[in-house]
């Protein structure tokens, strides 16, 4: 059953990072798909809220209840947060974060405002 449990808590940590990724880089990715730039939109809001108002994920306490049923000591806080503190240095700001995410969230808007900007220029001269 242990090895059940890590499997599916390395498996949401995964997921977990994709859907970051996903918040980071979702523009990139969604240009042209409408649906997936209102997920991505979705997704922006959901992201620089949740780093700004510290509730917590749901991702993230699936993964933690996952490693407590593995035998594993479960990490404290938010997940992004452990793992910048973990990779990055130990002591990353908390404050740090939550500009870097507000400064994502707007770097996105400008380039979905850039994007919607030349469609409508395009469509006024053609």
């Amino acid at each position: 059953m242990v090895d059940m449990y890590l499997f599916f808590a390395g498996l949401v940590l995964f997921v977990h990072l994709l859907f970051n990724a996903f918040v980071v880089g979702g523009a990139l990715v969604s240009n042209g798909h409408p649906t997936l730039e209102r997920l991505h939109i979705l997704s922006l809001f959901y992201g620089v809220v949740m780093e700004n108002v510290s509730w917590p994920c749901p991702l993230t306490i699936v993964q933690k209840w996952l490693l407590l049923e593995a035998g594993h000591v479960a990490y404290h806080g938010g997940f992004i947060l452990h793992y910048l503190q973990t990779v990055v240095a130990p002591t990353f700001p908390l404050s740090l974060l939550r500009w870097g995410a507000i400064g994502i969230f707007l770097v996105n808007l400008a380039v979905y405002a850039r994007r919607y900007a030349r469609t409508r220029s395009h469509a006024y001269h053609h």
